[in-house]
């Protein structure tokens, strides 16, 4: 057992949080994002499930431990949504209380264009499938440093 470590942070999703370098990319997924199959054709091909889990849960616990990249622009990018189609996302709030409460760096979000989000997926050191219903849930956090 280990102390201040939020229960949802498994010991194979704590040991690849500590793996990671500054810059390294983590993708959290939704339900709807083919994580396997991309995780598939990552350098790393590193698949965490957390198929009970909501991305915005995952995203405040990873956040306990994880510091946000403070020499980029956008540490965190999300998927735009598609134009024309019609759907509203308000876990994006979610997500922006989650990390300004967490009071990592934040100038707002990256948006990254649907196929290219698949893109940047492919480079992220780890893919973590959560069971998120809400569509356009998929988030990608850039590791910063520890001063």
């Amino acid at each position: 057992m280990l102390k201040n470590i939020p229960e949802i942070l498994g010991p194979e999703l704590l040991k690849i949080l500590a793996e990671m370098g500054h810059g390294d990319d983590i993708v959290i997924a939704d339900g709807n994002f083919p994580a396997a199959s991309v995780a598939a054709n990552t350098v790393s091909q590193k698949l965490i499930r957390m198929d009970g889990h909501g991305a915005a849960a995952v995203l405040e616990a990873i956040l306990k431990v994880f510091p946000l990249d403070p020499y980029v622009e956008k540490p965190v990018r999300l998927m735009e949504v598609v134009p024309g189609d019609p759907v509203e996302t308000p876990i994006w709030e979610d997500y922006r209380r989650v990390i300004e409460e967490s009071g990592e760096p934040f100038e707002g979000f990256g948006m990254v264009e649907r196929s290219a989000f698949y893109e940047e997926a492919k480079g992220a050191y780890a893919i973590i499938a959560t069971g998120e219903s809400a569509l356009y849930a998929n988030i990608i956090l850039k590791k910063g440093i520890v001063v």
